[in-house]
């Protein structure tokens, strides 16, 4: 059982990525309204995958004042014992596009409110590597296709932090750096910066201990004041997944963490073409990482 932070909106994906267990009979993934067992919580979206013998089906199903409606159910060749696989649903205004494998498998239409989603359900025959909330470019609600999405690159030593990677021929306006990883059992802080050779435009630390989000930027000896990111709530979770999006612009940076655009951030000063280099610190395990 996981919350979805921020909820869900059209244009928004979560991304699971598991195993179909070798003996596998079935697995659900429930996107649901709170958590509540008694009375059992309104399932918007029931997603049943059953194996026989000789073939794979998804039933689909809504729960609404603990009554079941009308089930769909569809053929699921994608879906193998034993297999791994990548599977994303993609909330659009009128219903829900589920693809396996980056291959599209089903349209479910929307039976409750969107909006009212902030749980997901996972239970079953499968084993779950990682949950992603994901928006191909969260500044707009215009997505109505599936993105590419890469499996999660576990284990990756060349991820770990402290990581720096530099940036040659600078960034431009338009340019997107996404970050997606899993904060630590006991995380303190994660730091990410913007840096040129002569200063630092863009720092967002997330706190953990004061529960705060800041952004700041280094001109000259000393930092600038810390600018605390106004959210309704704080956006990274011990063990959860998180993705941070940083959308470059003429005159700042745009951010958005797990979907939730938090605001455009300017220093006094910005020559994108400058920034040689971005660093993440802190305590978090990197799974992707495009700049």
């Amino acid at each position: 059982m996981c919350t979805i932070f921020g909820g869900l909106r059209p244009g928004k994906m979560v991304l699971v990525q598991g195993r179909v267990s070798g003996t596998a009979n079935r697995f659900q993934i429930d996107l649901q309204v709170g958590c509540s067992t008694r009375p059992r919580a309104d399932v918007a979206f029931h997603f049943n995958p059953r194996f026989s013998s000789s073939e794979t089906s998804v039933v689909c199903n809504t729960l609404h004042m603990e009554q079941w409606l009308h089930e769909v159910h569809h053929p699921g060749p994608q879906l193998r014992k034993g297999q791994p696989f990548l599977l994303l649903f993609l909330f659009l205004e009128d219903k829900i596009k589920v693809s396996i494998n980056g291959q599209h498998l089903l349209d479910y239409p929307n039976r409750l409110p969107l909006c009212d989603v902030d749980t997901i359900g996972i239970h079953g025959d499968i084993s779950v590597q990682g949950i992603s909330f994901l928006c191909r470019n969260p500044f707009s609600d215009s997505i109505t296709e599936y993105p590419v999405c890469q499996p999660l690159k576990l284990g990756n030593v060349a991820m770990t932090t402290p990581l720096s990677k530099t940036l040659p021929n600078g960034i431009s306006e338009g340019h997107m750096t996404t970050v997606r990883g899993l904060a630590s059992a006991n995380p303190d802080e994660i730091v990410i910066l913007l840096k040129s050779a002569d200063f630092i435009p863009f720092k967002l630390t997330a706190s953990f201990r004061d529960q705060t989000l800041l952004y700041s930027y280094l001109m000259g000896p000393r930092w600038a004041e810390p600018q605390e990111i106004q959210t309704p709530f704080f956006l990274f979770h011990a063990e959860r997944f998180v993705q941070i999006h940083i959308f470059s612009e003429t005159n700042g940076f745009r951010l958005a963490i797990n979907g939730v655009p938090l605001g455009v951030f300017c220093p006094p000063v910005l020559d994108l073409k400058s920034i040689n280099e971005i660093q993440i610190n802190g305590s978090i395990k990197i799974y992707s990482f495009i700049c």
